[in-house]
C-alpha cells in the first residue's frame, strides 16, 4: 500500500522537476522570460502548497485513500492540459491543476508511515519513501531530456499523463488503508474545528523556526534540480539538452539514496537540529561556491555533492514529529509540507525575478541566482537556530 502511494509522490517529484529540461523549449515556443519561467516553475509549489490545508483536513475527516484518489486526476488532467496548450496562460492553469493534484501524495504517504509503522524507525521509512518518491526525478534526467529532443516538450506532458492515470488505478486497487487501533481513533471534527487546530499550531513558539526553516530547506535543492541546472549548463558551458539531462540524471541517482541514508544516521531529538543547523549551512555554502566558480567538472561535482547533502532534508520530518504531542502530529506534518512547497514556489519565483533583473543589469542570471539562494537557505538557518525549540524534544526518543 505504501508503495502504490509512493508511485503517485514519485510522478509529482517528477512534475515538480520537469521545468529544467523542458525550459528551452518553453522559451522557444512561447517566448517567455526568465520570470515568467520562475512563475510557471513555482506555480505548483504554490498550488501544491496552498492545498495541503485542505488535504491535511480531508485526510482526517475522510481517510488518506478517499483524499488522493478524488484530488489525483486534477494532475492527470493537467497533464493532458500542458501538452495541449496554445499558450503561456494555458500553460498556467495546467500547472495549477497539477500542484492541486498532486498535493496530497506525499503527506498522505508520510501519514500513512506514522500511523502504520513503528514510531522509532519514522526517519528510516520516510528517507525510503522520499528515496522511492525520487524515481520520479530519474525520468526528468536522460529519459525525458531524450523525449524532449526527439520528439517535443509536450509529448514529456503526455507521457507523465498516461503514468499518473496508471498510478491512480494502482492507488484504487492496492490502497485500502488499515483501521486504526481503537485508543488512536478520535472523534470526527468539523472543518471549523480542525482549521481551530490548525491554527493553535502557530501559538506555539517553535513553530516558527520550524516552518522557516522548512520554506528553505527542499526549496534550496528543487530551485536548483528543478529549474536552474539545466539552463545553467546550457547557457554556460554549452551542454546539449540531452546532456544536461544526464547530469540532472546522476544528481537524482545520488539524493535517491541520501534520505534513507540520513534516516538510517538519525542522531536522535536534540543532536538532530544540531545536524540540520550544520548542513543547511553548509548547503548555503555550496551554492555560494557554484556562484562564483565557473568550472564545468567543478560545477557538476558541487550539483553531485549537493544531491548527497540534500537528504539532510528528512530529518526535518522527524524533528516536526519530535516536537508536537501525538494527537497534534498529523496536522504539524501537513503545516510543515506546506511550508515546504510555499518555499518552493515563492523561492523559484524570487530566484526568476532575481536572474530577470541581473539580465538587465549585465550580471551573468546563474551567479545572481545562487546567491540569492545561498543567502535565504543561512538566513533561514539562523532563525531556526536562534528561535525556540520544543520542549517536549528533552524527553523525545524518537
Amino acid at each position: 500500500m505504501l508503495l502504490s502511494l509512493l508511485s503517485a509522490f514519485a510522478l509529482s517529484q517528477a512534475y515538480r522537476t520537469i521545468t529544467a529540461i523542458i525550459a528551452t523549449g518553453l522559451i522557444q515556443d512561447f517566448g517567455i522570460s526568465s520570470q515568467s519561467l520562475g512563475a510557471f516553475a513555482g506555480l505548483f509549489g504554490l498550488s501544491f502548497g496552498v492545498a495541503q490545508l485542505m488535504m491535511g483536513i480531508g485526510m482526517d475527516l475522510y481517510g488518506l485513500r478517499r483524499t488522493v484518489l478524488l484530488a489525483f486526476p486534477l494532475a492527470t488532467l493537467g497533464a493532458a492540459l500542458s501538452a495541449l496548450a496554445p499558450s503561456y496562460g494555458w500553460l498556467m492553469l495546467a500547472q495549477l491543476l497539477i500542484g492541486v493534484g498532486c498535493s496530497p501524495v506525499f503527506l498522505a504517504s508520510t501519514v500513512f508511515i506514522s500511523r502504520h509503522f513503528p514510531s522509532e524507525r519514522f526517519a528510516f521509512f520516510s528517507g525510503m519513501g522520499m528515496g522511492v518518491g525520487g524515481l520520479g526525478l530519474l525520468f526528468t534526467g536522460t529519459p525525458l531530456a531524450w523525449v524532449v529532443q526527439h520528439f517535443s516538450w509536450r509529448t514529456g506532458f503526455a507521457l507523465l499523463a498516461g503514468l499518473s492515470l496508471l498510478s491512480w488505478l494502482l492507488i484504487f486497487w492496492r490502497v485500502h488503508e488499515p483501521a486504526l487501533p481503537q485508543h488512536a481513533q478520535q472523534p470526527r471534527e468539523t472543518w471549523l474545528q480542525a482549521l481551530g487546530r490548525f491554527a493553535a499550531l502557530f501559538k506555539l513558539p517553535h513553530t516558527l523556526g520550524i516552518l522557516m526553516l522548512g520554506m528553505c530547506c527542499y526549496a534550496s535543492f528543487l530551485s536548483l534540480r528543478g529549474l536552474w541546472l539545466g539552463p545553467l549548463l546550457i547557457d554556460r558551458y554549452q551542454f546539449s539538452l540531452v546532456e544536461s539531462g544526464n547530469v540532472a540524471l546522476v544528481v537524482s541517482l545520488v539524493s535517491l539514496f541520501t534520505p534513507a541514508l540520513f534516516g538510517r544516521l538519525d542522531p536522535g531529538p536534540i543532536r538532530r537540529r544540531q545536524w540540520l543547523n550544520h548542513f543547511s549551512l553548509l548547503m548555503a555554502l555550496l551554492f555560494l561556491l557554484l556562484a562564483f566558480l565557473h568550472h564545468a567538472a567543478a560545477n557538476i561535482a558541487l550539483i553531485l555533492l549537493m544531491g548527497l547533502v540534500s537528504g539532510y532534508g528528512i530529518l526535518q520530518y522527524a524533528d516536526v514529529r519530535s516536537s508536537y504531542p501525538p494527537e497534534l502530529t498529523g496536522r504539524a506534518l501537513s503545516l510543515y509540507t506546506m511550508a515546504m512547497f510555499l518555499g518552493v514556489a515563492l523561492m523559484q519565483w524570487l530566484t526568476g525575478l532575481v536572474a530577470a533583473w541581473a539580465e538587465g543589469r549585465g550580471i551573468e542570471p546563474y551567479q545572481a541566482v545562487m546567491v540569492s539562494i545561498a543567502c535565504m537557505l543561512a538566513a533561514a538557518s539562523t532563525a531556526f537556530r536562534w528561535l525556540p525549540s520544543s520542549p517536549l524534544l528533552a524527553h523525545s526518543k524518537t
